[in-house]
């Protein structure tokens, strides 16, 4: 995988207390990976500019979906603050941004980080230890803010395979809950922690599991193992007298799968391939997301007709 999509940030900023929305994480892993990959890093004064473009392609949606929905996050994402403590233990409250502007008739965003943000995200390889650092395609599926959040806060401790435990109300914060949501233990199982774990099983490089820390009764926190999914190679199913072009996939674009998952024979024949609490199964985008990578990665799952059929019916 290409250099040019790790995202490096310092373990501070990956566990400050926040609540972004899922474009708005994602404008900010985009303005991470291209500081890196045009070489120019981030300031505190330079605008970064990130195109609609550029967002559709890394995040598989249309470009008119991707002007969309950064349009979307640039009235929010200057609001939001995050909180820290820096090295003499001090509660420390920034902004993400000083600055943003939309280039309307150009489709793309210009966003200006503050000092705090800028410090704690760097191009630079250096002092492993010290920084977290993660592939952006393994967030890019991701339909939910949580399961990114979890994602970055597991990612860390990757090595370790294990994590501490995260005391329940700032691993809430940290999952960007506010403190009247999802008040229940029960509903917050459900409806945050449930569903970004399975996620990140489904989607990612990690398989990961918890266990919860109870004082009492009470759930008081929860820790984390970490095991990383063994690398496989993506499956190129030939044409054969056997087969015939039964699972071919060669030659097919993300844009004619995308079309081929959209199908209403294709999901119908397909459809119990997703649980109905699934990430997948929730959304037309999250499931079209799904079939591409099953597609790409094991077409022999697809075996009721032909799979090019479906761009003819």
């Amino acid at each position: 995988m290409a250099k040019s999509n790790l995202v490096v940030k310092t373990n501070y900023l990956n566990t400050v207390l926040q609540n972004l929305k899922l474009s708005e994480i994602r404008i900010v892993q985009l303005a991470i990976v291209d500081a890196r990959e045009t070489g120019t890093g981030l300031s505190a004064e330079i605008p970064l500019r990130i195109d609609a473009k550029r967002y559709s392609e890394v995040f598989n949606t249309t470009r008119q979906n991707g002007y969309l929905m950064m349009k979307d996050a640039e009235d929010t994402l200057f609001n939001r603050r995050f909180s820290y403590f820096d090295d003499e233990g001090k509660l420390v409250k920034s902004r993400w941004l000083s600055q943003v502007r939309y280039l309307d008739d150009e489709g793309a965003i210009e966003v200006v980080f503050t000092p705090a943000v800028v410090k704690g995200i760097t191009r630079i390889d250096g002092a492993e230890e010290f920084f977290t650092k993660y592939l952006l395609e393994q967030t890019a599926a991701m339909d939910s803010n949580y399961s990114v959040r979890l994602y970055e806060l597991l990612v860390q401790w990757k090595q370790a395979k294990k994590t501490p435990v995260f005391e329940l109300e700032k691993f809430r914060g940290q999952l960007g809950l506010e403190s009247d949501e999802y008040q229940t233990m029960s509903n917050f199982k459900k409806r945050v922690l449930e569903l970004a774990v399975e996620e990140i099983n489904e989607k990612s490089d990690l398989n990961i599991s918890y266990t919860q820390k109870k004082k009492g009764r009470r759930i008081v926190g929860f820790s984390f193992i970490i095991l990383e999914k063994k690398k496989t190679k993506e499956i190129s199913v030939q044409r054969n007298s056997d087969n015939g072009d039964m699972f071919m996939v060669e030659g097919l674009s993300d844009k004619q799968l995308g079309r081929i998952a959209r199908n209403k024979q294709f999901m119908a024949d397909y459809n119990h391939l997703v649980s109905s609490t699934s990430p997948a199964g929730q959304t037309e985008q999250g499931w079209e997301f799904e079939m591409i990578n099953r597609l790409k990665k094991d077409p022999t799952q697809f075996t009721k007709r032909p799979i090019r059929d479906y761009l003819d019916c």
